[in-house]
């Protein structure tokens, strides 16, 4: 399996860290060695003194895909959950100056917590999904599917032409506005639809 994640989804988060709104998907990759599960820990990592929390809705494609036509995009997703997108900031601000790709900054080991997956079934409308983070018990970020500028039919057509998706792929469909620095000590959770579905401790 892959992990597939999508930068500046949501205006308002491109905004504020003065990014353009992107007219196509943002598009880049973390290893599966990226992926933090069971409520574990997040070990802060010595390479980077600004590491940042992004909250993202998760999507699990369930069949193999390519050149997926719209009208079948919807087959290709059967659970949804969340998770965190942790970036080493200094390192991406680096290597953007310099034209470098984001790979040391966005996929480095356990820089993706992800829920347990929930069935798609569970969600009337895929298009409404509330979800949001809470650090050390205050809301610092939410969201709605329905703000995304790619929703998650549009993310398969579109990675689809260039990536074959397969059963089991993850794609992390961007972040909201609020993303911020992560500390020793601080306690992440995470819910979708109000629903808690999961805690990261930050040691």
């Amino acid at each position: 399996m892959k992990v597939i994640a999508v930068g500046r989804n949501y205006i308002d988060h491109a905004k504020e860290l003065n990014n353009p709104v992107p007219e196509t998907p943002v598009i880049f990759m973390k290893p599966d060695t990226a992926l933090l599960k069971d409520n574990k820990d997040f070990y802060y990592p010595e390479f980077s003194q600004d590491v940042h929390y992004e909250v993202e809705l998760v999507f699990r494609i369930c069949n193999e895909g390519k050149h997926v036509l719209p009208k079948f995009a919807h087959k290709y997703i059967d659970a949804i959950g969340l998770g965190i997108d942790f970036t080493a900031r200094d390192i991406q601000s680096t290597h953007k100056e310099k034209g470098l790709p984001w790979e040391l900054a966005k996929s480095f080991d356990n820089s993706a917590v992800i829920s347990p997956l929930f069935p798609k079934g569970e969600f009337p409308d895929l298009k409404n999904i509330a979800f949001s983070l809470q650090k050390n018990g205050e809301t610092v970020q939410s969201g709605n599917t329905k703000d995304m500028i790619f929703d998650i039919d549009s993310l398969i057509v579109f990675i689809s032409k260039y990536i074959t998706l397969r059963k089991g792929d993850l794609i992390y469909t961007g972040t909201p506005v609020g993303v911020g620095p992560i500390a020793v000590g601080d306690k992440f959770e995470g819910f979708i639809n109000e629903k808690p579905v999961f805690t990261c401790h930050i040691k």
